[in-house]
């Protein structure tokens, strides 16, 4: 202060002819100290002040009224008491070290202003270094007052939009510190928090580190608040350098002074006869007694230094006292004093004209005339430049926020240092990331989660009972997807597209069918065709014996269009392998029961044949075979496969079936299939197939006794039986069966039931032509 005071009076442009003066008393942070010196100052008795007082007040030089300014009230509780005796008076108070809040209430507080911001603002700042850095699971430890509990409040709401959490949060008492220390070490050691912000006195985290270093706990990263980030006496500590290497903090900024260390070195007590600090100071750094003027009390001690030489100097002195790189509550001062002399400046030049009192009266007055109301209001309106460059004006009673981000690292010899790595201006964060060293004594950031980020492809679900900070994450269900880190849903995708296998992105859905070229279709195709050709075998076979008994004791007309009509099953069963096409849905269904109904047709007709056969040979029963003569045979296999003919041709005139992709089934294919709008024809078609399979099998069944060697009801019988059961199975399997799966299960029972015709009725007689030709004999097949 008495630099600054000692600059401004030798300055040409402020304060020019006038000459500011000042008293320093001490007021050994006792708020009843500060207030009684505080209103002797205002009062003009300075003299009756005890050496208890306000840390800093101005006057004018010689003048025994009262000062118009205090600077003072180092802490918040001593800044509120004397802001509200002093505030009747409308004499300003300005700190340079009360960052409470509730400071910046006008209400309360109008004659108070301040060079520290407030303390919302550090609070603020941390928090903006938290999001900065993604740490998302921070434990606090905080004192049990307004400093910490406020700053906590101001963290989450700050940070309550980015998804940050409190793990903890643990608050110290100065009256119980020890268990409360040893309560919050035992809190971070338990924790999985790896970040801990800890807003309290450097007294506090002293007793806290000594507790997590009995503990061993090592690994955490520490957020300071200004009150502790630059305490010498931590740095120094060998304990703390155990446990709180890489603490990242917020300090009061710091600036340099110009000519202060040079003036600090010039300071001699020779000088300056009545400043009994200095005089101390001297006698402690040399061990020497200086001169001083003869009204200066001596102490024993003082009088059994031998006298100094008048050659000591503080020019090649290093210790704090003359270290001036860190400047910050001083300079905070340097500010508040020419925030002073500025509105000073301002009231006695006339410069703020629109300034009025309450009474009406212009705030301008003579330097012997100051009055404290008229600096009060000219400090309202105060806007200048500092010889540092810097912008100074009060938003209320504060500053615009400035501080300085600081970092505890390493040193070479295990030491710790404090090292500037960015400021906070405002709301705005300068850092230096690569400059930081971490609390591994590496550059690599620390990760602080409850939870890790849920990936892409899954969502996120949070633990019931649990801050949102701890959640598990769920992978995305098929057809729906998430393409962002921690996403709180799943999103699905539309019907034409599937997600991928990652679930993060939607895929367009592929058209899926029983194709010629896979396995399964491979398959069917080569089964359809050996049926193709071993029926063609047998036509051949029967073709060629079709003079013997064997051909045509079994009606070989009806043989051979059986023959044809398995052909032509076979060949259908082509028409469901392939790309449905409005053509190919048509014709299968109707080349399928067309084709079937003919060979059912053809079986039940020999087996009506077989019946009147041995009837006629009855008494009394030989125009029974007149009835069922070659024309009537023909006429009959018409008939039943004209009704079949009738049902497909107004299915299909009416409503006939059409490709279509199905996409209510799951995956990243679609089935393409004919879709059959009206099942209706459908289940006729199978309806009317099975009805003659019905009667065919009954017939056939009756008799399966005739006495005859070689019986072809029996044939019949066990292909019928064949038959019906494929069928009858087939309804549940197709019903049940998904996408192109449904085609192949009806083309196996196309399939299935062909080979059951096939091989029951024609194989014994290919083997009996082919490989036993002496019972292919009519005597062989009459006898009895």
């Amino acid at each position: 202060m008495v630099f600054a005071v000692e600059e401004i009076n030798q300055s040409p442009h402020l304060l020019p002819g006038v000459t500011l003066g000042y008293h320093i008393h001490d007021s050994c942070a006792l708020h009843p100290w500060a207030t009684r010196a505080a209103l002797s100052l205002v009062s003009g008795d300075s003299s009756t002040c005890t050496p208890g007082a306000a840390p800093l007040a101005l006057s004018e030089e010689g003048d025994e009224k009262g000062v118009p300014l205090i600077i003072g009230g180092a802490s918040s509780k001593t800044a509120m008491i004397l802001s509200r005796v002093l505030g009747p008076l409308s004499v300003p108070l300005m700190s340079y070290q009360s960052s409470c809040p509730c400071l910046s209430d006008r209400r309360q507080f109008p004659n108070f202003f301040r060079t520290i911001p407030s303390d919302i603002f550090q609070a603020r700042a941390i928090a903006s270094l938290a999001i900065y850095f993604k740490w998302t699971w921070i434990g606090a430890v905080v004192a049990n007052n307004d400093y910490g509990l406020e700053a906590v409040k101001v963290f989450r709401e700050e940070t309550q939009e980015s998804g940050v959490c409190m793990a903890f949060v643990e608050t110290l008492r100065r009256e119980k510190i020890k268990n409360d220390a040893r309560r919050a070490a035992l809190a971070i050691k338990a924790s999985s928090a790896k970040v801990i912000l800890i807003f309290t006195w450097y007294t506090d985290v002293r007793e806290l580190f000594l507790q997590l270093a009995e503990m061993n706990v090592t690994d955490r990263q520490f957020l300071a608040s200004e009150a502790w980030s630059t305490s010498g006496n931590l740095l120094q500590n060998p304990v703390t350098s155990k446990v709180a290497t890489g603490v990242l903090g917020t300090a009061v900024r710091s600036s340099p002074i110009a000519g202060f260390e040079d003036y600090l070195r010039s300071l001699n007590p020779s000088l300056r006869p009545d400043d009994d600090i200095l005089r101390k100071f001297w006698e402690k750094q040399f061990a020497c007694r200086p001169q001083v003027s003869k009204n200066t009390t001596m102490s024993d001690r003082w009088a059994s230094l031998p006298p100094c030489g008048g050659e000591e100097s503080l020019e090649s002195v290093d210790n704090l006292f003359t270290d001036t790189s860190q400047l910050r509550q001083a300079y905070n001062v340097y500010l508040a004093v020419y925030a002073a002399a500025h509105a000073l400046h301002d009231h006695l030049g006339c410069r703020n004209t629109r300034a009025v009192l309450r009474d009406g009266s212009s705030i301008c007055s003579s330097p012997r005339n100051v009055k404290p109301a008229e600096l009060l209001q000219h400090l309202n309106e105060v806007n200048f430049t500092t010889p540092q460059g810097e912008r100074l004006y009060f938003q209320g009673a504060d500053i615009p926020a400035k501080y300085d981000l600081v970092n505890w690292q390493m040193t070479p010899d295990g030491s710790l240092k404090l090292v500037l790595i960015g400021r906070v201006d405002g709301y705005e964060i300068h850092i230096n990331d690569t400059a930081v060293q971490w609390s591994s004594a590496s550059s690599q950031v620390p990760t602080s989660v409850c939870s890790e980020n849920c990936p892409p492809g899954s969502r996120v679900a949070t633990r019931k009972g649990e801050p949102v900070c701890c959640f598990d994450c769920i992978p995305c269900p098929e057809g729906e997807i998430s393409n962002s880190t921690n996403s709180p849903n799943c999103e699905r995708c539309p019907v034409e597209f599937w997600s991928n296998t990652e679930h993060t992105v939607c895929i367009l859905r592929q058209l899926d069918f029983l194709s010629f070229n896979e396995t399964l279709g491979i398959t069917l195709t080569a089964v359809a065709m050996s049926g193709t050709v071993v029926t063609t075998a047998v036509f051949v076979v029967f073709l060629y014996y079709r003079h013997t008994p064997m051909v045509r004791a079994n009606n070989s007309e009806l043989s051979f269009l059986l023959l044809l009509s398995l052909k032509l099953c076979f060949l259908c069963s082509l028409l469901f392998i392939g790309r449905p096409s409005s053509w190919s849905c048509r014709f299968q269904q109707a080349a399928f029961g067309i084709s079937f109904v003919l060979s059912v047709s053809c079986v039940q007709v020999k087996t009506i044949v077989v019946l009147a056969a041995f009837r006629s040979a009855r008494p009394g029963a030989g125009a029974l075979m007149k009835w069922f003569g070659p024309g009537q045979q023909r006429g009959s296999v018409c008939v039943f496969t004209c009704v079949q003919i009738i049902i497909c041709i107004i299915w299909l005139s009416l409503n006939p079936p059409e490709p279509k992709a199905v996409f209510d089934t799951p995956g990243l294919k679609v089935t393409l299939k004919c879709d059959m709008a009206s099942a209706v024809g459908f289940f006729l078609i199978l309806g009317y197939i099975g009805l003659l399979a019905c009667t065919c099998l009954l017939l056939a069944f009756l008799a399966r006794k005739l006495p005859d060697n070689f019986n072809e009801a029996k044939l019949i019988t066990f292909s019928m039986l064949i038959f019906c059961a494929v069928w009858v199975a087939f309804v549940p399997a197709y019903v049940s069966s998904p996408g192109k799966y449904m085609v192949a299960v009806e083309v196996f029972a196309i399939l299935a039931s062909s080979y059951g015709l096939l091989l029951c009725i024609f194989a014994p007689k290919c083997f009996i032509i082919l490989l036993r030709p002496e019972k292919n004999t009519k005597k062989h097949l009459m006898a009895r």
